[in-house]
């Protein structure tokens, strides 16, 4: 595993004739993001929610660039109820198997590009990365600059489609999160836009 960064993971990708692959997490609680600030005049604006809530849907997403190819996006979800004991959140081994089922997509080699959170660099997955060289190249996005990151292009559009809305419970805002994720993946456009929304440029070899 690698870490100079996205030029280095850009020119690794061509040499290989792989895809060039941002990965990325956030999370969605039942509190909805901010949207309209509108009402009617006199009256305070208000989105009626279940009380406080408890538990998350973490969401791990890939956006994967070759040039002359389609665009794609892949994901992955953990449900936390807020349960005692329970896993707040993704493992490595989640991780893992998110580049495992890219590749099986994609069938091609893969660069992948990511920030610095502890689980990006545990020894297990640095194992994994060497055990894989044949088709895995793991670069470190820098960390000041978390707005290379396509990815986040994607949790702003889902963030946005949320707005003010109120899900009834844990299992009615899964299963809109996957609706809405489905639709992007359908829309490379979108996943195009949230390149160019980096300045990014990835380039024919």
């Amino acid at each position: 595993m690698e870490g100079a960064g996205v030029a280095a993971g850009k020119a690794t990708a061509g040499d290989l004739g792989a895809y060039i692959c941002f990965e990325d997490e956030a999370g969605q609680g039942l509190r909805p993001p901010k949207g309209h600030t509108w009402a009617p005049r006199g009256m305070r604006p208000v989105v009626q929610v279940r009380g406080r809530g408890s538990g998350r849907v973490n969401m791990a997403g890939v956006v994967c660039f070759r040039p002359g190819h389609r665009t794609h996006l892949f994901y992955t979800l953990h449900i936390y109820h807020g349960r005692r004991g329970e896993k707040k959140t993704f493992a490595w081994q989640d991780y893992r198997d998110l580049i495992v089922a890219t590749h099986r997509q994609l069938d091609t080699p893969l660069v992948w590009i990511w920030d610095n959170l502890n689980l990006h660099l545990v020894q297990e997955i640095y194992d994994f990365a060497e055990e894989n060289k044949q088709w895995l190249r793991i670069f470190q996005m820098p960390s000041y600059a978390p707005e290379l990151n396509p990815a986040e292009g994607i949790w702003s559009l889902i963030k946005r489609s949320l707005a003010d809305f109120a899900a009834a419970d844990l299992r009615h805002l899964t299963r809109v999160i996957k609706h809405k994720l489905k639709k992007i993946q359908f829309r490379p456009h979108l996943i195009d836009g949230c390149l160019t929304g980096t300045g990014l440029i990835i380039e024919p070899p």
